[in-house]
Parts: structure tokens; sequence; C-alpha cells
């Protein structure tokens, strides 16, 4: 399918779990026909029961419900929690779910990394919050700061149309005489206001979709440039994209973790520090608590958030979503959050805080770049298996069973 971008939408940001899961949650209750849900994590704590209850009375009042979840990121649902949802009729399927080898799990590619809500044609959920109560306020220290967005209007016709597309009775097998097609990013030829645009990256033919829209942001930026993502490891073509917007007077922010969820996150990134902060990009080190959030904005109009990571696994192995948003009102309510953040949780990276350059860092850094340019290549070597989807079916439920063989026995008697 072909997407544009589409006129008339009603946007609104949603930060943290504090504000997405009753926005969710309201969403489904008032489903009539159809939920589907894709998400990378679903973890059953006080978030994910709050979760299976409301799709529970969804599907129970005759609501269609598609689920959809990583085989990796989602792997420790139990028999119980997930078996009274396809006993209600919840379609409930897995992304690659393969058995650990030794103790240790297999699919480490190509994940499903995608976070959508779509309740019938009406209103749709894009952005990077899974169902986990660590994306809470509540949580603690270690509570994730994330962003989504709740769109209403003409867009969401089109995020349905790729979560249909994608069912598995959908997707259609490529000859291996079909070639590729690349997808140019689409252009907005009437910039004005409420629009929105749904983008993805597959393996197939949209593999570098989500990354052409940041190089070309960042190739028509004049004015500023905010970029804040958790994983920050892209590839070459981004980083010098970035410099080259600050070289030319742009001011370009990047915010990445300073109290990283994963250390070795803190330290990729900060391989990169140098040759940014030589170039004029300002980077920034979110030390509230961890960054989970993949969002960016440029200029007073253009904005962007999703599930995609800058990093090598989100821009060229996950499945992963995000909108782009031309409207001047979402753009300053999402840059009034992050100036906010910025001044309130960050601290200003110096170079004080950049890798010493020795001759160490430097042959680091020479293997890093080396890495970043050569990686999209390179993925061709990486298991390249076709992941599938795994439905899980109802559990046999005896109870009901025998009640079923007493009633016809009792139906014989009587006739």
């Amino acid at each position: 399918m072909k997407t544009a971008w589409r006129e008339g939408n009603r946007i609104q940001l949603l930060e943290n779990g504090d504000e997405y899961y009753p926005a969710v949650f309201e969403a489904i209750d008032k489903a009539q026909r159809k939920v589907i849900l894709e998400t990378f994590i679903w973890f059953e704590d006080k978030v994910g029961r709050q979760l299976h209850a409301v799709i529970l009375r969804a599907a129970r009042r005759g609501v269609d419900v598609e689920v959809l979840l990583d085989g990796y990121g989602s792997p420790d649902l139990s028999d119980d929690f997930v078996g009274e949802l396809t006993s209600a009729g919840v379609v409930f399927r897995y992304y690659d779910p393969r058995p650990p080898l030794f103790g240790m799990r297999t699919n480490l590619f190509r994940r499903m990394h995608r976070k959508i809500v779509v309740i019938d044609n009406t209103v749709a959920f894009v952005g990077g919050i899974n169902y986990s109560a660590e994306h809470m306020s509540d949580y603690g220290p270690e509570a994730k700061q994330d962003y989504a967005v709740r769109v209403e209007g003409p867009v969401v016709d089109d995020i349905l149309q790729f979560e249909l597309e994608n069912l598995p009775d959908h997707v259609q097998t490529r000859r291996w005489w079909q070639q590729r097609r690349r997808y140019h990013a689409a252009e907005n030829r009437w910039p004005g206001e409420a629009q929105a645009l749904f983008v993805w990256r597959d393996n197939e033919d949209h593999r570098d979709d989500i990354e052409r829209h940041y190089l070309k942001m960042l190739a028509n930026a004049k004015r500023e440039v905010i970029i804040a993502n958790a994983y920050f490891f892209p590839g070459y073509r981004l980083l010098h994209a970035m410099r080259n917007a600050a070289r030319r007077g742009v001011r370009v922010k990047l915010i990445v973790q300073g109290e990283p969820d994963m250390p070795i996150v803190k330290v990729g990134a900060e391989l990169l520090y140098n040759y940014l902060l030589q170039g004029g990009v300002q980077v920034y080190e979110y030390r509230r608590r961890p960054l989970h959030g993949k969002v960016a904005l440029m200029d007073d109009h253009w904005a962007t958030i999703g599930s995609s990571n800058l990093d090598p696994l989100s821009l060229s192995l996950n499945l992963e979503a995000n909108l782009i948003i031309h409207d001047r009102t979402f753009n300053q309510t999402l840059r009034d959050n992050l100036n906010n953040i910025i001044a309130r949780d960050c601290q200003c990276v110096d170079e004080t805080m950049a890798p010493k350059r020795t001759w160490w860092n430097l042959a680091k850094s020479v293997v890093v770049f080396h890495f970043l340019r050569k990686f999209p290549a390179m993925v061709g070597w990486l298991p390249a298996h076709t992941p599938r989807l795994a439905q899980v079916k109802p559990p046999v439920q005896p109870e009901i069973e025998t009640q079923d063989r007493v009633t016809s026995e009792n139906s014989e008697v009587k006739s």
C-alpha cells in the first residue's frame, strides 16, 4: 500500500503511561466493531492486567479484537492470562515465537517493535509506549520517559489499511523474480495544519522509509531541530546530515540517555560525541530517569513520534512505525515539552564529557564509523529467516464440555 499526507486530523500528544493508558483504555471501551493492537512488550503486571480487562470486556460484547505481540519482547505471559482472552474470541498472535536454546532467546533480530492501536476506523494510537508498569511515573527512579499520539481523522484509515494488509490472510509472498520496489518519501505539496503521514519500516519495500524522512527533515531545516531518542547509534548518513544542518546555522539539539536502562546504550552514544560536538550539534543527556522516547521536531511545523529508535536494530532490522505530523500547534506542544526537560532534567555535554582524544579512542572511533557506514550491507549476513506469525488457539475448557454433555443427556432423557 501507499500512503499520502492526510489533512484534517486531530492529533494529541500523550506523555508517559499516565496519559497514554487511560486514553487507550477509554477508546477500547468505546469500540463498536474492531480493535487491532500491536506492541513489543506486554507484561503481566498492574498495567498489563488493566489492558487484559479492557480487551476482555470488548471481546465479550462482540467486538472483533486482534492482538500481535513480539515473541522476543513478550515471552512470559501465562497460559491462563492469554487463554482467558482467546476463550472470549480474541485473535492472539506472536511474531516470531521461538523456544529458548540452552536457556537463551534466539529471536534476537527482526523484531516486531511497533506500538499501534486502531479502534474501528475512528481513532488510532502510535508511539513508543509498551504495556508495563515501568511506563508509569509512580514506578520510581526507573520509570521511563516516553511519548505517543492519539489521532482521529483521515490518517486513521491509512493506519487501519496497513494493519489489515499485514494480517496473515493478506500477506503476499514475493516470487523470486520480483524485485523490491523503492518508495520515495511522500512530498507534502501543500503544507498546512493538522496534516499527518503514516510511515513504517519493514524488511521488504520499506527498509529505510523512516530514516529517509529524518534525512529529508534535516536537509530542509532552517532554524531548529530537536531529536530525543533513547537508543542513539544511527547510520553515518544521519550523523553527517545532523552536522551539515548545524554547520549551516540550524540549532540542532540532541537528547540522549544519561541514566540508561542498559549501560551499553550510553557507551555507544558517547563514541559519537566528539564528532557531533565538533560539528556544532548540541548534545544533552537526560538524567532524571531512563529515556525511552523516539521523537523529533523541525522548525515550527514538522514533528514525528513513533517506535523507531535511531540505532542499527530499528533502522535496519526491526518492524517499526512512525507518524509524521505537520501542524504548528502540535509542534509547539512537543517543543515546549522537550525544552522543559532540557532545562530541568538534562546536562549539556561539552568536550570534557566526551571521550578523551587518545590513540585508543581514535581507533575505536574509526571502527565505529566504519561499522555505521557498512551496517546496512552487513545486515544481509544476519539470520535471514522469514519470521512467522503464530496464533494462540483457545484452550480446551473441560468444565464447559462437561456441562454441554450433561445438558445433552438431559435432553435425550426428556425426549
